[in-house]
């Protein structure tokens, strides 16, 4: 099975501009998101509550805790949250209605309280189908989060321990998509 396609800057901005056209732009913008900023898997983004992500006082919290019942290797793994996507959480945190409580589940459906890991991958693979992007599918905001730090000098110890439940650094090794422009920039520092 062919591996899923790393996004370049401009198709991530392609996707999101092509969410924020259709319904749900709020909610489907920040999954994708966590996927780009936070390497976190679709079944993770689908386990999200609120306390997950929000603390007693109402502050977007640094990190995730996700214990191992959220995990695809039932290994409980800590997801770091950057400042911009902790803004981006603030931003859709206030799209949601009063009733959502701490307990909710951060993302929802129209049918259901909670999505299960299956039905968003569903709704990923469909968002990126139409928005013209052959060849991604919701691991795409995972591989290219990976990729990304990669082509940004982050040492493959570092990528997987973000990428967190990889045993083997080869496993990630397997998720960096080398590219022109890294082999060009490579040749560089020479």
């Amino acid at each position: 099975m062919a591996q899923a396609k790393t996004l370049t800057a401009r198709e991530q901005r392609r996707v999101l501009d092509y969410v924020a056209t259709r319904p749900h732009a709020a909610r489907n913008r920040m999954i994708i998101q966590l996927t780009f900023y936070a390497g976190m898997r679709v079944g993770e983004v689908a386990a999200l509550t609120m306390t997950d992500v929000v603390n007693a006082d109402g502050d977007i919290k640094p990190e995730i805790r996700l214990d191992a019942s959220q995990t695809k290797g039932r290994h409980a793994r800590m997801v770091f949250i950057s400042e911009r996507l902790r803004k981006e959480l603030a931003g859709y945190l206030k799209t949601l209605p009063a009733s959502h409580t701490m307990t909710t589940p951060l993302f929802g459906t129209q049918k259901r309280a909670a999505f299960s890991a299956n039905s968003l991958c569903q709704t990923l693979n469909t968002i990126y189908r139409r928005a013209g992007l052959d060849g991604a599918s919701s691991h795409s905001g995972r591989r290219s989060f990976i990729t990304t730090l990669a082509s940004k000098g982050i040492g493959v110890r570092v990528l997987a321990a973000l990428a967190g439940g990889h045993r083997s650094i080869a496993t990630t090794q397997a998720y960096i998509d080398v590219n022109d422009a890294m082999k060009r920039a490579a040749v560089e520092l020479l």
